[in-house]
């Protein structure tokens, strides 16, 4: 009886050591995993910040080259502008001045399309051909809503063929080597209508 009550206490150990030591055991596989769990979500938020880390460079990046486009264009805009600006102003230096047949150079007198010529290439560097007829198949055909200080208008006494060509300075105006009675002056650029309108200036 004491060999059998010898067995159970030993018996009821070990289970009970069998237990303890599944428990600790199962305890080690729960914070295994735990940890691993912990890591796994530690890795997903750092690649969630790298990726949103990289958007936020790529948007920036973007930002700084549309600015950056956007920068350009205004300065070109503004250029131009100046341009045009600079191109008016040097025709009317000349208001008042002599209307020449064949002339080529408005300080000694000029015509329509040697006045248009001599204008565009020394304030512009713009060199476009001698007579109105040839003037008119160049530069690039634009409205009258697309009119801008410095473009160039031509019109035609309806024989067939260009005959004149002036330039217009804004405002509704033009200003070109008229006739021998009146020279260089300003007009309305409608005073007759224009056969075409064409751009030398961008």
């Amino acid at each position: 009886m004491k060999k059998f009550s010898s067995y159970m206490f030993l018996f009821v150990c070990v289970f009970l050591m069998s237990l303890a030591s599944a428990g600790t055991a199962e305890a080690k596989v729960i914070k295994q995993n735990k940890a691993s769990w912990v890591l796994e979500q530690q890795d997903l938020k750092a690649e969630a910040e790298a990726k949103e880390e990289e958007a936020a460079s790529e948007l920036a990046l973007q930002a700084g080259m549309e600015g950056q486009a956007a920068a350009e264009a205004e300065t070109a805009e503004e250029e131009q502008s100046t341009l045009r600006s600079s191109v008016v102003n040097y025709a009317l230096s000349f208001l008042g001045n002599r209307y020449v047949y064949g002339g080529e150079d408005p300080h000694s007198g000029v015509d329509c399309s040697g006045f248009t010529r001599y204008i565009l290439g020394n304030a512009a560097g713009v060199y476009v051909s001698r007579t109105s007829r040839d003037q008119s198949q160049e530069g690039r055909t634009i409205s009258a809503e697309e009119m801008q200080p410095g473009d160039l208008l031509f019109y035609t006494h309806g024989r067939g063929g260009v005959d004149h060509v002036a330039m217009y300075i804004g405002n509704g105006q033009i200003v070109h080597a008229s006739t021998e009675k009146t020279g260089i002056k300003i007009s309305r650029w409608d005073y007759r209508t224009p056969v075409r309108i064409a751009s030398f200036l961008g």
